[in-house]
């Protein structure tokens, strides 16, 4: 079915007059177009417009939560003497100034301001990288530190709850919908040895030692734009799931993705590890900036957190394979399986090095 691109942006408060649009990016959850506009005496102007993904999303819950941080770090940005109409977000509002348009199919489309002369990266190529990544998920973590996090929508609920994941992967073998459990016994008896991870971040959440705060929630190195010429943060991008939650699911994941040497659909096992220079860079970065207000128990489990996260997702890989694939996208039938065992074999590894990350944390 063909999108009415322009019938959409005339919905919107944009300046200049529309050229034309094109598909951008390599996200997997909303449809995302480039527009261009041209403008009376100036260069054309683009922004980034995209379909919200309303099968994952409420769009309405959606576009508050991104409203309410980025107009709160607009004013911390303007305290930093930075730039505000680039160093976060900028919603642009439909003519009736609404923060999304719904069009007549019922699909929910957003517009931003495009920032422009800025990179992304995909893989951490170097220790730099690694720190300038981890400082800037720091500093988002600093900004957004007196923001009362409650005041957001838990916008996909349970998200990080490793409890309730650890039980739907236990529904999943129980029930063996598709007969593969026979070819995942390894994997299975992995992911229930380790059931004791479960609880150590849920069972103190909330609390003084693990206080909710706002988090990203998407900490790869793709969710920041990057300056070329210094090599620093320009802005973190892809909002969608920011919610309460706690700064170690955000930490963790970050160095799941990062410090892995290799890719998770890497087959090769002989290939998975936690590259411990890698993880001292980001964790160097990111204490720089939020060393001062996190809790001691926050900071005692940061280098778990990396363990517990990287479980969480083995064992939703390891479930979607049992289930059928109904969630991931996969290539072939063992993905998933393949996926869950390479996360597996990177959580070997962390345990084994589990004393020396902390002594890295340490440092900081």
């Amino acid at each position: 079915m063909s999108i009415d691109i322009l019938g959409i942006v005339n919905n919107f408060k944009l300046e200049g007059d529309f050229i034309y649009s094109e598909v951008y990016g390599c996200g997997h959850i909303n449809d995302t177009y480039a527009v261009y506009f041209k403008r009376d005496n100036e260069a054309p102007i683009r922004y980034i417009l995209q379909r919200i993904n309303t099968q994952i999303f409420d769009a309405k819950e959606l576009m508050e939560n991104i409203c309410l941080v980025t107009d709160y770090l607009k004013d911390k940005i303007k305290e930093e003497g930075g730039d505000p109409a680039r160093n976060t977000l900028t919603i642009i509002p439909t003519v009736d100034g609404n923060l999304y348009y719904e069009d007549s199919e019922h699909g929910c489309w957003r517009i931003y301001k495009f920032i422009e002369d800025t990179i992304t990266y995909q893989s951490a190529a170097d220790e730099t990288v690694s720190r300038n990544v981890g400082a800037a998920f720091g500093h988002f973590q600093k900004q957004l530190a007196d923001f009362d996090a409650k005041k957001l929508y838990e916008i996909i609920p349970n998200f990080h709850n490793t409890r309730m994941r650890f039980d739907a992967l236990k529904k999943a073998i129980d029930s063996d919908a598709k007969g593969r459990a026979e070819s995942a016994k390894d994997a299975i008896s992995f992911a229930l040895e380790r059931e004791k991870y479960c609880d150590v971040v849920t069972d103190k959440l909330g609390t003084k030692e693990i206080p909710f705060r706002v988090t990203h929630n998407d900490t790869k190195l793709n969710n920041i734009l990057i300056d070329p010429d210094t090599g620093k943060s320009v802005c973190i991008i892809d909002l969608d799931t920011v919610m309460p939650g706690s700064v170690l699911y955000d930490f963790g994941d970050s160095n799941r993705f990062g410090s892995n040497t290799a890719l998770e659909d890497e087959t090769d096992l002989s290939k998975v590890s936690f590259d411990l220079k890698i993880f001292k860079a980001f964790t160097e970065g990111f204490l720089s900036e939020v060393g001062d207000i996190l809790t001691d128990t926050e900071k005692e489990l940061l280098a778990f957190s990396c363990i517990l996260m990287t479980y969480e997702c083995g064992i939703r890989f390891l479930a979607d394979y049992l289930e059928g694939d109904v969630y991931f996208k996969t290539s072939h039938d063992t993905h998933n399986l393949e996926r869950a065992r390479n996360q597996f074999k990177l959580i070997e590894d962390m345990e084994s090095k589990l004393g020396k990350m902390r002594e890295i944390v340490n440092l900081y």
